[in-house]
């Protein structure tokens, strides 16, 4: 069976035990590990999916924890390659009262920015395999074109590239380098997830019904617009399904939508599914599944720790289907 791969930063983040004070407040932090692609291989592995991740670390202790966490979990660590030039990637991250998130990152540069294409190169992709990315190391670095590389080498095996913007504009020069590189790596994915706050910053349109039509160029077949609370939408170019959310008390939301991608991949990942022939009852199933890996997720503390195992999901699909 196919597996899923995901590529870019895995990093320490420090989350406050204080909530609703804004970083600069912030007396004492916790260590979570975290990292979007780290996280989203971490959600499919911990639900039982094989996940391989991709990236690089520094030669530091932060670097040895994120092996062990996700070798804890179940991901494959056998493409992290390690460095002594930079340091492993941390981010220091203020909470709301409703679990919302303001982020302060220090990597300029870190570890995971120096992966590059000829160490991507030893990856062994195989027929049908699932590859995931975010914009965060898409910056110009050496990590940029090992993206690139990996895309190719995917689509080479006739396999499916997921993309999920993951705006995070603090690590940008400008906001606009941001938008114009998402814009640029867009087309080379066959699915998309999107959230409600990103979609009109990139792609410049307000109505909703024209942004989303607007994302579908180059390879795109799939859009999975996200709407928190609310649920999610999935378009294709002739249609759309959409599965409604769950009410919960949000305790963190760290790591919920990298719960509900890594929910989703893990979905296609075991049903072996072409992404070009997926019903639209099987875009709800597995829709449904994923809005509950994201809720579940929102009820703990951290991003990886938080994310929940299949039967947690199996178990949240009863009691809610049934309410």
């Amino acid at each position: 069976m196919p597996q899923v791969f995901t590529i870019g930063e895995a990093l320490i983040d420090f989350i406050p035990l204080e909530k609703g004070v804004p970083l600069k407040q912030v007396n004492s932090f916790e260590k979570a590990p975290g990292g979007a692609p780290a996280n989203v291989a971490c959600a499919v592995a911990k639900l039982g999916g094989k996940a391989s991740f991709i990236g690089k670390l520094g030669e530091d202790a932060f670097g040895d924890f994120l092996v062990e966490t996700m070798r804890g979990a179940g991901v494959d660590v056998s493409y992290v390659f390690r460095t002594s030039e930079a340091n492993t990637a941390l981010a220091f991250v203020s909470l709301t009262l409703d679990g919302n998130r303001d982020f302060s990152f220090y990597r300029n540069p870190s570890a995971d920015l120096l992966l590059n294409d000829e160490e991507v190169a030893h990856v062994k992709f195989g027929v049908g395999d699932i590859l995931h990315f975010c914009s965060v190391d898409l910056i110009e670095a050496p990590v940029k074109h090992a993206h690139r590389k990996a895309i190719r080498a995917v689509k080479e095996n006739k396999g499916i590239v997921s993309f999920d913007p993951n705006v995070r504009l603090p690590l940008w020069g400008s906001s606009e380098d941001c938008r114009n590189t998402i814009l640029e790596f867009l087309p080379k994915a066959h699915l998309i997830k999107i959230s409600d706050e990103e979609l009109s910053f990139i792609t410049g349109i307000t109505d909703e019904v024209e942004a989303i039509a607007s994302l579908f160029q180059g390879d795109v077949e799939h859009v999975i617009y996200t709407r928190g609370a609310q649920g999610a939408v999935w378009h294709t170019k002739t249609d759309h399904v959409l599965v409604q959310g769950h009410a919960v008390s949000a305790l963190d939301t760290t790591g919920a939508g990298d719960a509900f991608i890594g929910a989703l991949l893990y979905q296609l990942h075991i049903r072996n599914l072409s992404i070009y022939d997926i019903s639209c009852q099987e875009r709800e199933e597995i829709i449904a599944f994923a809005n509950i890996a994201a809720a579940i997720t929102t009820t703990k503390q951290g991003a990886i720790s938080a994310l929940p195992s299949g039967g947690e999901v199996s178990e949240g699909l009863s009691k809610w289907t049934e309410g």
